[in-house]
């Protein structure tokens, strides 16, 4: 079985104009860096992958993930992550909260031990009952991470995660995505203007649009 992400001819159509062909594939534990401006079609792909593409839109093609077809699948069964812009934390939950959303059921005990665990992880251990409006923006992209991962998803993708936050910040929670993703062996598509972000991740860069 092949492992890794595999997009294979895939094109992207709106009103008969294509906005978008990529044909790639992502070994497990690299990132395809997809770059383009405001408009080139880079959240369309990623509404593509993670089977939200509205209706308007016609698509080719077939999203492949470790050997499985995914193409038809409905968005919670593809087991593919997803990081905004925004880290788009419930305000109304604490951090413990947030991070419990992306577990599946279990034994209160055994949520409460996976959540602890995981913020030990990224280096918030007890920060479980805070309020997210209290954490800095690096700690609230660490926050949104881990919701992801405990998901337990096959492949990542990121909508340019790392665009709100100062330079030093961005530099520090850009290394820890890339670095966790490889320890999992997540394949990674990274979504960007930005060409640093594109020289950080490392591996295939492909650009779109103007």
């Amino acid at each position: 079985m092949a492992k890794g992400l595999r997009i294979e001819h895939a094109r992207l159509a709106l009103e008969g104009e294509t906005l978008l062909s990529l044909d790639a594939s992502v070994p497990p534990g690299e990132v395809l860096t997809v770059m383009g401006p405001s408009g080139s079609g880079k959240s369309t792909l990623l509404a593509y992958l993670t089977g939200t593409l509205p209706p308007a839109f016609r698509a080719e093609g077939r999203i492949l993930l470790n050997g499985r077809d995914v193409t038809n699948l409905p968005t919670e069964r593809r087991r593919i992550g997803i990081l905004f812009q925004d880290d788009l934390l419930f305000p109304h939950l604490s951090v413990a909260g947030n991070l419990a959303f992306g577990l599946p059921r279990g034994r209160p005990a055994d949520r409460k031990a996976r959540i602890d665990h995981a913020l030990s992880e990224i280096g918030l251990a007890g920060y479980g009952p805070r309020d997210p409006a209290t954490l800095s923006g690096g700690q609230r992209a660490r926050i949104a991470l881990m919701r992801t991962l405990l998901a337990e998803p096959e492949a990542l993708l990121l909508d340019e995660p790392f665009s709100r936050l100062d330079a030093e910040r961005r530099t520090r929670t850009r290394d820890m995505v890339f670095r966790v993703a490889r320890q999992l062996a997540l394949p990674v598509v990274l979504v960007t203007h930005d060409a640093s972000d594109a020289a950080a991740a490392g591996g295939t860069c492909v650009r779109i649009g103007n």
